[in-house]
């Protein structure tokens, strides 16, 4: 059984400890605890992982994020995964800071990413995992949010969280997408 695994947001240094990165340093995480290794290929840096005889295709799309769909299609064609075993990583400022949810299918939400997945593949019926990134911005300050760094508050409690997004992953193929969202979907707690 094979997946992919995409965690959206976009390359350069400049990016990469920024809230709208949370997909790759979600995959980031993973690949450092399983001392699996990146390859830049096409449309994006690719890892393999095995867990329990199912094997993953970790994907960080080079695409940049408005893009993504580019990368998608290509690894789902190359690698012959079916809709049902893609696994889409995003943060999601609707959702306070902390909160995961996991959900089979849904709208862009906003989201110029999920947005050009739509777009490319014509369908909203794949796994996204929503990482909640908060909405603690003035009003015209939400570009300068999502591309900001995560606050020192935020750093300590990101261990913890990612940690749950890769047991929400290995979950996914284990058990199921009902009930890893059972077990995992979260409310942040005021």
């Amino acid at each position: 059984m094979k997946y992919l695994v995409v965690g959206l947001g976009n390359i350069g240094a400049e990016y990469e400890n920024t809230r709208h990165n949370i997909g790759f340093r979600i995959l980031d995480t993973l690949a450092g605890l399983s001392n699996i290794v990146f390859k830049n290929q096409r449309y994006g840096a690719v890892a393999n992982y095995k867990f329990k005889g199912r094997s993953f295709i970790l994907l960080k799309p080079s695409t940049y994020m408005n893009l993504s769909g580019k990368a998608v299609s290509y690894w789902m064609q190359k690698e012959n995964i079916p809709i049902e075993n893609v696994l889409i990583l995003v943060d999601d400022l609707a959702l306070p800071f902390g909160t995961l949810r996991l959900r089979g299918k849904g709208s862009d939400a906003g989201h110029n990413g999920l947005r050009h997945i739509n777009q490319v593949l014509g369908r909203q019926d794949y796994a996204r995992l929503r990482f909640g990134i908060g909405s603690d911005f003035l009003q015209g300050r939400q570009v300068e949010y999502v591309l900001g760094e995560w606050t020192k508050e935020e750093e300590v409690e990101l261990p913890g969280l990612l940690e749950t997004c890769i047991q929400m992953i290995k979950g996914i193929a284990i058990i199921g997408l009902s009930r890893t969202m059972s077990l995992y979907n979260t409310k942040k707690s005021k």
